[in-house]
């Protein structure tokens, strides 16, 4: 039997994967490259004790969530449910220039203003 890289797998009948799956793609990954536990926490920078107690089913802290993500080379946002957006777009910046007018209350108060709406129409155009 063939055992693929985590990247490649379809979990559950649908692209992307569950947050269930998380210590199945990590045993899965192992096998592939012929790691042990040690040497995957090691690479992964966690406890091997963490490690097998993920791959049973335990949920990870963020922290380590997000190092076994960069491991697996899966994006996070997979397991969150969330689509991943094929545009690059960069984020939003606010440049307000300072003159006797504008108060910083004011300012912030538009810098927000635009970025909630970034947020309302990124979100928007994932729905």
């Amino acid at each position: 039997m063939t055992v693929l890289p985590p990247s490649t797998l379809e979990l559950g009948g649908r692209m992307g994967v569950n947050i269930d799956q998380l210590g199945k793609l990590i045993v899965a990954k192992r096998e592939h490259e012929m790691l042990g536990v040690r040497a995957a926490a090691k690479a992964i920078g966690t406890s091997p004790a963490s490690l097998s107690r993920i791959e049973n089913g335990q949920v990870p802290d963020l922290e380590t969530f997000a190092a076994i993500c960069q491991w697996l080379e899966i994006d996070p946002n997979e397991f969150l449910g969330m689509k991943v957006s094929e545009k690059n777009e960069p984020p939003a910046m606010v440049h307000l220039r300072k003159d006797k007018t504008t108060r910083l209350e004011t300012a912030q108060a538009l810098g927000a203003l635009i970025l909630s709406v970034q947020d309302a129409i990124r979100d928007r155009n994932l729905a």
